[in-house]
């Protein structure tokens, strides 16, 4: 592995994105033209890379001054325990340092990990869905 580089950008080739979500089981994966066009009306999007290899990627939206809501933080397996998420994570808080909150929805598996990046569990919330994704 070489030096991740991080990159504040919004055009990504459809292979990098489908290879990324699906590295994960994200059902979203299989539809990378959709991807594409996500990518480019997010806010923020803060992606990580091993030389040419999309490796990791955190996307946010936000009402432009109180809240921002992280959509989308994948890291490919591989990569995973080597810092590239904190630091996606400590980069959009850097971004929205100014706002009053930033809102994530975590599977349970994944609570220990926000939390030491500094998010609080809700305690009387619990997120609800309408979707066709099956994960």
């Amino acid at each position: 592995m070489t030096e991740i580089v991080y990159k504040d950008i919004h055009e990504f080739k459809k292979e990098d994105l489908q290879d990324l979500f699906l590295s994960v089981e994200w059902s979203s994966g299989h539809f990378p033209e959709k991807l594409q066009i996500a990518m480019r009306n997010f806010e923020t999007v803060i992606s990580a890379w091993d030389g040419e290899k999309l490796v990791g990627m955190i996307c946010a939206m936000d009402d432009g001054i109180m809240t921002a809501y992280v959509h989308y933080l994948l890291v490919m397996p591989e990569y995973q325990d080597k810092g590239i998420g904190k630091e996606l994570v400590f980069r959009v808080k850097e971004i929205y340092e100014d706002y009053l909150r930033i809102v994530v929805v975590g599977y349970d598996e994944e609570v220990g990990f926000y939390e030491s990046c500094g998010f609080e569990k809700a305690e009387d919330a619990s997120p609800l869905f309408i979707t066709d994704l099956w994960t």
